[in-house]
């Protein structure tokens, strides 16, 4: 069985059991959260699409750990105008591990 989820303005497809790093949500690590969001759920050829949440579905999920991802590093130049610009951006992070799909 598997639910797409939405959380942080972003999709994702998740199945039990598995960790996925999504948008940093404010919870302890090792805290049980619900989400409430769910788009679609589906097991093998049947799929339920909601409009636009599917009523009643609920994943659970466990905080693995709360991070930030690697750097990403910005350059811009104007070339024979003498303009550079370095910067540098991490975005937060919250892993976590899907402990059931409630349907």
């Amino acid at each position: 069985m598997y639910a797409v989820i939405k959380t942080g303005g972003k999709q994702y497809k998740v199945v039990a059991g598995q960790k996925y790093k999504v948008e940093a949500i404010p919870a302890d690590i090792g805290s049980e959260i619900t989400i409430d969001q769910v788009l679609a759920v589906g097991e093998g050829e049947s799929i339920r699409f909601g409009t636009p949440l599917v009523e009643g579905v609920t994943v659970q999920a466990t905080v693995v750990t709360q991070g930030r991802h690697p750097k990403v590093k910005i350059f811009k130049m104007r070339r024979r105008k003498h303009y550079q610009k370095r910067q540098g951006h991490r975005q937060n992070y919250t892993e976590l591990q899907i402990v059931s799909i409630n349907a």
